[in-house]
């Protein structure tokens, strides 16, 4: 048995949370014009500073698949790792297909009946679009896994190198080959496999240059939309350019550094929610949706995005855990 990481719990609790965070301020970011401006700014800001997010989530799977030594199988790799996330993606995508019939003014399942026919294309819910270029990443993993295996520590970092720098040219729209999606979203993984093996690059550097991304990120999406006069953000909140990945790597490093800083009972806390992170991705929604349809914003967002995801994240992690403890239902919330 391989020897637990403990600060992957707490990266996967805080990007649990970030996640959360996203989903809560969504309605703001349409309202430039309609709400006071240093409110839009608030709310902008929370996204500005939470898009490492779903990174970091790719990067603790890099981490872990590919500094597994223990010979590749097949039949358990599919049953084990890629069906553990597949089955219950389906599943809940079918059931987010029904539950997006309903809204405040009422059910209209041709909407369902829409979204399960693009399924195979398309997310049937806003928060399932992540399994569309996450679990095509688990076909890749056992090819990176054998050829960074062979190749020395210099070689694994020149490859990250490199894949900086196709970031870097996506987000300034320097388009071409490189810009293949999985190969954006696939460095993530030995972008992470680099800083827990290797602890590369160390936190000296990568802690003053995710501040820097995170301000530069806030301040050009908020500048281009009051300029513009309505949501403007570029690809500067993509998951696939340099900012989001020097802000995702920070938060890792940052994290590793806390987590050897914390005593057993908070590790053993922080432990307890990280097994329930897939869960709380996956239900927190269901939580979130009268305060969409319903308006319930009732204060300005440095109030009400942080209540909403505290509400929402509480008792998406109680429904999962209340799923756990049933081996019929377990298997929802892996």
């Amino acid at each position: 048995m391989r020897e637990k990481v403990w600060y992957f719990d707490l990266l996967r609790v805080v990007a649990a949370v970030a996640v959360v965070v996203i989903h809560v301020l969504g309605p703001y970011r349409e309202q430039l014009g309609q709400i006071p401006d240093w409110e839009w700014i608030t709310a902008i800001t929370f996204n500005s500073f939470s898009r490492w997010a779903v990174p970091v989530f790719i990067m603790i799977t890099g981490a872990l698949m590919l500094s597994d030594e223990r010979p590749f199988e097949g039949r358990y790799y599919l049953k084990r790792r890629v069906g553990k996330v597949l089955i219950p993606f389906v599943v809940w995508s079918v059931f987010y297909a029904f539950f997006s019939a309903f809204s405040a003014s009422g059910t209209n399942f041709a909407t369902s009946w829409k979204l399960l026919t693009d399924m195979p294309f398309h997310e049937t819910y806003y928060h399932l679009g992540f399994f569309y270029y996450f679990i095509p990443l688990y076909l890749i993993v056992p090819f990176y896994q054998w050829a960074i295996q062979r190749m020395e520590p210099g070689q694994v970092k020149g490859v990250v190198m490199v894949w900086l720098v196709i970031t870097a040219s996506y987000l300034f729209h320097i388009d071409g080959l490189w810009s293949e999606t999985y190969l954006l979203y696939s460095g993530y993984l030995i972008l992470g496999y680099c800083l827990y093996k290797y602890h590369w690059p160390p936190m000296v550097l990568l802690i003053p240059l995710a501040i820097v991304a995170l301000l530069i990120t806030d301040y050009r999406v908020v500048s281009h939309s009051l300029t513009a006069g309505e949501y403007k953000i570029g690809r500067w909140l993509s998951y696939k350019t340099i900012n989001t990945a020097i802000a995702a790597a920070g938060v890792f490093v940052l994290c590793r550094y806390i987590s050897d800083k914390l005593g057993d009972t908070s590790r053993e806390r922080l432990s307890v929610i990280s097994r329930h992170s897939l869960g709380i991705y996956l239900l927190h929604p269901i939580f979130l949706w009268p305060v969409r349809n319903y308006d319930w914003y009732f204060a300005n967002p440095l109030i009400a995005i942080p209540f909403w995801t505290l509400v929402a994240g509480g008792l998406a992690f109680a429904t999962s855990w209340l799923l756990s403890r049933s081996t019929k239902t377990a298997w929802l919330v892996p």
